[in-house]
């Protein structure tokens, strides 16, 4: 299959699994596909290594340090995946592709998981182990540093998952997420998110990233209600079932799929194809307080003039914000190939001089 019409397909798949998910929702959980054994289910026989940035705690009173793991670990187990968390240890946002590179990493499985959580994945054969990741040699607590988002995948997949669950080859798959809050446009660039997701076609794994999206139109408290975290998870196994039936799960690129906020009852409004914004979504404010900078930030007003203006027609960040499920390649690939390199091709091409 060539990559127009691999790009066409998954287009295709999230509009059909968007329906797809809306009927078992209705219908009371995930319904029967193909799998090995006799298990019909469409993740059956699919070991998926999972992790987020936002870490494995969800100890915060909004959940928002791990309720969306939780919630994509459900669902995955339900459409009969084998699923081993591997997860930064504390919140890990912002993160990017940033990784360890010298010292040491410690796994720690945790045993008492979060209530309502702890027999999710209880017929899998991993029973779904979920494991935060520190760093350091000796075992993980309150004030320890934590592994980041990248480190978790490549420590997975260079030996983790071989120790822990047994996985001598590796996952077939790492999911991300669902994130609190949407990795588009700018914010692509530092999430964490996206960035354990590329670690993992760099090593060669298929990679899907999923983003829990707040309220539009709030500007303060910025929360994901707690059925867009379900939704996100329900539409996001869904998915990937329709990506395993199309022979579409890849390592060319990360599928980075952000789900929209809605009102409780509600759907998207479709699934849509789109590029990664150029819009800047976060302005950031540094406040000195002698040698000592206090780091804040708020959302970019449109017409700010320290925020980029977006330059896309159909860009990520404006589909989301118009109710639809948006789905986006992300490559590892950063050269920019644009008609506006070309005077600096021409210079370069000239010795530079």
């Amino acid at each position: 299959m060539n990559r127009r019409r691999t790009l066409t397909a998954l287009a295709a798949t999230g509009t059909v699994l968007l329906a797809c998910t809306q009927a078992r929702a209705a219908h009371g959980g995930p319904g029967p596909g193909p799998g090995p054994e006799g298990d019909r289910r469409p993740l059956a026989g699919l070991r998926v290594l999972l992790s987020n940035d936002d870490s494995m705690q969800m100890a915060r009173p909004n959940a928002s340090d791990g309720k969306g793991l939780y919630e994509v670990r459900r669902a995955l187990c339900a459409a009969g995946a084998d699923v081993v968390v591997m997860a930064p240890w504390a919140n890990q946002s912002g993160a990017g592709t940033s990784a360890t590179s010298a010292g040491s990493l410690t796994v720690q499985r945790r045993d008492t998981l979060p209530a309502g959580y702890a027999g999710d994945c209880s017929g899998a054969p991993g029973g779904g182990a979920v494991y935060g990741v520190c760093k350091g040699a000796a075992p993980c607590g309150p004030s320890t540093p934590s592994a980041t988002p990248a480190d978790t995948v490549r420590l997975a997949t260079h030996g983790g998952l071989a120790a822990k669950a047994g996985w001598k080859d590796g996952p077939d798959l790492v999911v991300t997420g669902s994130n609190y809050g949407p990795n588009v446009a700018s914010v692509v660039n530092e999430s964490g998110t996206v960035g354990a997701a590329l670690a993992a076609i760099d090593e060669g794994v298929p990679a899907v990233a999923l983003n829990s999206s707040y309220d539009p139109a709030a500007t303060d408290s910025l929360e994901v209600a707690d059925h867009t975290y379900r939704d996100t998870a329900e539409f996001g196994a869904g998915f990937i079932a329709g990506l395993r039936q199309r022979d579409l799960l890849t390592a060319e690129y990360v599928v980075n799929v952000n789900y929209p906020h809605h009102a409780p009852g509600q759907r998207p409004r479709g699934t849509v194809w789109t590029s990664v914004g150029t819009r800047k979504l976060v302005e950031l404010r540094y406040t000195a307080h002698g040698d000592t900078f206090t780091i804040g930030g708020r959302l970019c007003a449109p017409d700010s003039p320290d925020c980029r203006p977006e330059s896309k027609r159909r860009p990520d960040f404006a589909l989301l914000q118009r109710g639809y499920v948006t789905v986006t390649p992300v490559g590892p690939d950063r050269t920019h190939t644009g008609r506006e390199t070309r005077p600096l091709e021409r210079f370069v091409r000239g010795g530079g001089r």
